[in-house]
């Protein structure tokens, strides 16, 4: 039964497809929790904050010589664990009275209400992951940009953090995330201007600018304090979350019903043999920063 006080657009709604909505439209907000920058291979089963993912890491085995008398001598396989720990829990809830109604779509996440909740949430979330991936990553030396020399100094740091990843065999499908005046100036660059990608139909989903040299270049106004530009691949840096369904009740202080969700996530630098310090214990020296990830801030000239 719905009072004449409730919402009868939202008072019985179905929660699974609320939540199927809100991940496919919460999902084109982010950047750094966004696939392209961070993978989410490992969220397995988050049921609350608190809760602790395992990364196991398979150490290299190393290649003997094969020589007469002394044949074979066999390598037990070796792994390392890592730990990422669901260290976030955010909610929101609002009231949704009779007044209200003309703003919310039956059966849809497209009202404004609900486009804010969304956005809040992804904002949260990806503030959280940059400063993770910031926090992880190899600092580079300063670049030093004025009006006049801009657009090819910014190039050549992009240049020079695709070395950096290359002289550490990081895979392709990088990406370089920039702030929004490093974009304004890179993509007068003609190699970034002409990519094919800038201005092309659907760029922006993701903060995708452009695609080139091997990177998907993207911007976006959460960027870390103290830097503008972070370049690596999605394999370095995890991000896992789970939004615990959305709830719909009668407010005991007003006559109106509330809509709340629960979000739990969490992320981390994920480590690799061979390129991160294996400690005496077992385990990876996360103190150091990751050869996987490289960051740099500009200097902007006067």
């Amino acid at each position: 039964m719905v009072f004449a006080y409730q919402n009868s657009d939202t008072h019985t709604f179905v929660p699974e497809i609320w939540d199927a909505d809100l991940l496919t439209q919460f999902d084109p907000l982010l950047v750094w929790a966004s696939p392209i920058v961070s993978n989410n291979k490992y969220e397995g089963n988050i049921r609350k904050q608190g809760d602790v993912v395992h990364i196991n890491s398979l150490l290299r085995p190393s290649v003997g010589d094969y020589k007469l008398p002394e044949g074979m001598t066999a390598q037990r396989p070796e792994a390392v664990d890592q730990k990422l720990p669901i260290t976030e829990a955010k909610y929101l809830q609002v009231l949704v009275e009779d007044a209200e109604r003309i703003q919310l779509a039956s059966g849809n996440l497209n009202s404004p209400i609900n486009q804010q909740m969304i956005r809040s949430l992804a904002r949260e979330a990806d503030t959280f992951m940059g400063e993770v991936i910031a926090k992880g990553a190899t600092a580079l030396p300063n670049i030093k940009a004025g009006s006049a020399n801009a657009p090819q100094a910014l190039f050549g740091a992009v240049l020079d953090m695709m070395l950096a990843l290359d002289d550490n065999d990081i895979p392709d499908g990088r990406y370089v995330v920039v702030s929004p005046r490093v974009k304004r100036h890179l993509i007068e660059h003609p190699a970034i201007a002409n990519a094919g990608a800038y201005g092309e139909g659907g760029v922006t989903a993701n903060g995708v600018v452009a695609r080139l040299a091997g990177f998907t270049v993207l911007s976006t106004t959460a960027m870390p304090k103290g830097v503008d530009i972070i370049a690596g691949h999605s394999e370095m840096s995890t991000y896992a979350s789970q939004f615990r369904g959305f709830r719909l009740g009668q407010s005991e202080k007003y006559r109106a019903d509330y809509i709340d969700t629960l979000h739990l996530y969490g992320g981390k630098i994920v480590r690799y043999p061979g390129l991160d310090t294996k400690k005496a214990d077992n385990t990876f020296d996360e103190s150091k920063p990751s050869k996987g990830i490289v960051k740099a801030a500009v200097e902007w000239a006067a």
